[in-house]
């Protein structure tokens, strides 16, 4: 690099180092559509659940969950704007040996695939049950109506758009969830114990292994490597890029925590077959203006993961591929249309939710764990990552996360198996 390079970027850093926290805040985008993506019907339904079964107990898999969800998130993004392309390019170039390159290339364009196509199907009914709620008309009606509009949202090619929408609607998240927690007023002496002191209640482990594999999820790390580069282009953006992660994935974490914590103040002891029966015990506390919180919080939730999972699919595979034109690609859309159009037919037929989920859940056990042990090797790769490779505390933490995701991979994965064969 010459002198003048090295002036360039030095400058380039010191005015990211200048800047105030409003103007950090204004660089916040990327990091958000991953929240939007993880915090779906799925995630709420999860973390009701496990309110109204366990209390505060299980607040810590949340709090583990968003360090690792951060962890990982943070190698993919810095990898996407340092080498200017995405996880799959780098996952296609890892391996020399052809089974262990096209093997791993492969397992993870069908898993990823075919798990947005299940989460796909069950968001859209997960957005359709808020509304319903309010207006009586049915999921099965309201849910391909919702996949059209996100058909023609995405089909407009416009990732400034998409990332607007995804930023409101994490907002509306915020502030319905938080509000309805700190409605509720739970133990605050409970709530931080549960979150700060690993505890495993008998009958436990499952919602565990689900809190985690809500928040964790595959196809955000292909995501992050490829909407990181449309808004930074040097090293100079890392900082910038490291604070959006972070501040992002912790806002995902708090929506997360509060759904929970409502539950385990207002319903423990209830059995939840949806994250609607939120509103019947929250009317004491808000009277008729408790359904439309919840209502509007499933819609946020819902539409928000919906538009994510067909996106996520898409840059998966064109990474993989290696579709050069983004978005732009027929290709690109013809994916992004399919994912979108097998969801509006699965809605339309009534499938339940939670079946579809469970797939989706046992795909993403099967994957997590091969996703996080190859993300750890690509950072490492000197030839592709220069001085920008992990740290030594890096590897430790990513390995721990890598290594509890695997045992939590095999154990959902080993469950999923069992639940099929019994139904």
């Amino acid at each position: 690099m010459t002198r003048v390079e090295d002036v360039n970027v030095s400058a380039n850093i010191n005015v990211s180092e200048k800047k105030s926290f409003k103007d950090r805040l204004k660089t916040i985008g990327p990091g958000l559509i991953v929240t939007a993506s993880f915090t779906g019907p799925g995630t709420i339904t999860t973390s009701t659940s496990a309110g109204a079964s366990f209390g505060f107990a299980l607040l810590w898999a949340v709090v583990f969950s968003i360090i690792a969800t951060i962890v990982l998130q943070e190698m993919t993004a810095r990898l996407g704007i340092i080498t200017r392309a995405g996880l799959g390019d780098a996952i296609r170039e890892q391996f020399g040996q052809p089974i262990l390159k096209y093997g791993t290339m492969w397992l993870v364009l069908i898993a990823i695939s075919v798990g947005c196509t299940a989460y796909m199907a069950g968001d859209l009914i997960g957005t359709s049950l808020g509304i319903s709620t309010l207006t009586g008309i049915p999921t099965h009606i309201l849910g391909p109506f919702f996949g059209i509009v996100i058909l023609i949202i995405g089909l407009s090619g416009s990732f400034k758009l998409i990332e607007k929408i995804m930023v409101a609607l994490v907002a509306i998240m915020s502030i319905t969830f938080i509000t309805t927690a700190i409605v509720s007023k739970p133990d605050l002496g409970e709530l931080f114990h549960g979150a700060f002191v690993p505890t495993f209640p008998p009958g436990s482990i499952i919602m565990i292994i689900a809190l985690i594999g809500t928040t964790v999820v595959p196809y955000n790390f292909f995501l992050h490597s490829s909407i990181v580069q449309q808004r930074w282009s040097s090293p100079a953006g890392l900082k910038e890029s490291r604070w959006d992660t972070i501040i992002s994935i912790s806002i995902g974490g708090i929506i997360t925590a509060a759904i929970l914590i409502t539950a385990g103040a207002m319903i423990k002891g209830v059995e939840v077959t949806s994250a609607a029966e939120l509103s019947l015990q929250l009317e004491p506390l808000l009277g008729a203006w408790a359904k439309y919180f919840i209502a509007i919080g499933l819609f946020a939730a819902g539409f928000s993961s919906a538009l994510a999972s067909p996106l996520g699919a898409a840059i998966t595979v064109s990474s993989i591929l290696k579709w050069e034109n983004g978005m732009k690609d027929k290709r690109f859309k013809a994916v992004f249309v399919t994912i979108i159009l097998i969801g509006i037919i699965s809605s339309g037929l009534r499938f339940e939710p939670m079946d579809v989920l469970l797939f989706a859940q046992a795909l993403n056990g099967i994957l997590l764990p091969v996703v996080a042990i190859v993300l750890l090797l690509i950072m490492n790769n000197k030839k592709r990552l220069g001085k920008y490779t992990n740290s030594l505390k890096a590897n430790i933490i990513g390995g721990i996360v890598a290594l509890i995701c695997t045992g939590l991979g095999i154990y959902s994965l080993v469950d999923a198996i069992m639940a099929f064969m019994g139904a």
